[in-house]
Order: structure tokens, then sequence, then C-alpha cells
């Protein structure tokens, strides 16, 4: 009886460690996973302050002034042509 107890404990001990091992490899999968997207989200944000930065160094520049006056206010230069497509 003793040795048939041992075998029982034996075993209980074993499935509580694999599954404990199991429990534990799928939090960790998880994890690596959320990194993944915290790294993706880290690529996007830096590609989105490249931007902007040279957006600033582009900001006082003339041909940024006319194209901003030209999109944003339709103002034009003098004796400049604008065609205008109405087929839209």
């Amino acid at each position: 009886m003793k040795k048939f107890l041992k075998y029982v404990l034996i075993l209980l001990l074993t499935i509580y460690v694999v599954h404990v091992f199991i429990t534990q490899q799928i939090t960790l999968n998880s994890y690596v996973a959320e990194s993944k997207e915290y790294e993706s989200q880290i690529q996007s944000a830096k590609e989105t302050q490249a931007e902007l930065n040279e957006k600033i160094q582009n900001l006082n520049s003339t041909e940024y002034i006319e194209e901003q006056a030209r999109e944003a206010l339709d103002m034009y230069l003098p004796n400049e042509r604008v065609y205008i497509d109405i087929t839209k």
C-alpha cells in the first residue's frame, strides 16, 4: 500500500510539473507575441517621427510655404496659370 501511495504521489507531482511547464510556455509565447507587436509599434513611431522632423526642417522653406498656400488657401503667384480639371 505504501508503494502504491508513493507511485501516486510521484505521478501527481509529475502531472503538476508538466502542467506548470505548459502553462508557463503558453504565457511566454504570449509575451513574445506582445513584444513583437510593441517592436512594430516602435518602428512605426520612429518612421512617423522621421517624417515629422523632415517637415519641421522644411517648415520655413519657400517651397513649403508656396505649396501650403496653393493647397490649403488656393493662393497662386501672379501671372501663374492654373488649370482646373472639371471631369472629376
